[in-house]
């Protein structure tokens, strides 16, 4: 850290603490060259990431509509509240160790019915089915045929 006063990089830390919102850190630091003592304060930089739609409309991203999702799919399956929200935490963490400002709504879709499949295979099939529109039985059947192949 350059010290604001004479330009030199040898500063050290002397105190930290969390900072009014607990959401940074406040440091006190003293330059090495000139003793004097000033205070910075380090943040969590938030990516804030964009889906890109089927249409290529963009908009923020927004965690209960997976959510909304995985729910509609293990509606009256033996899956608890907890499973789902692991693996729509699950579903999340892959989605920002991409480390990519716009994702496709397909790469979150395949991700998450990837998770799915392992979770429970009628939530996997409810919720491909919709998000795959399947347009008639065979295609539906082609799926459920992948899946007892597995």
């Amino acid at each position: 850290m350059k010290c604001p006063f004479c330009g030199k990089e040898n500063t050290r830390v002397i105190d930290s603490r969390p900072a009014d919102d607990n959401s940074s850190i406040r440091r006190r630091r003293q330059c090495d060259e000139c003793s004097k003592r000033f205070t910075t304060y380090e943040k969590v930089e938030a990516i804030p990431l964009v889906v890109i739609k089927k249409d290529n409309n963009r908009e923020p991203y927004d965690r209960s509509k997976i959510e909304a999702g995985v729910f509609r799919s293990c509606h009256k399956r033996p899956i608890s509240v907890d499973q789902i929200n692991a693996l729509v935490d699950e579903v999340e963490n892959a989605i920002f160790n991409l480390e990519e400002k716009e994702v496709p709504s397909s790469i979150i879709g395949e991700i998450l019915m990837d998770k799915l499949k392992d979770l429970d295979p009628v939530a996997y099939v409810r919720f491909a089915s919709v998000y795959r529109e399947f347009k008639d039985v065979n295609t539906f059947m082609n799926e459920l045929k992948k899946i007892l192949d597995n």
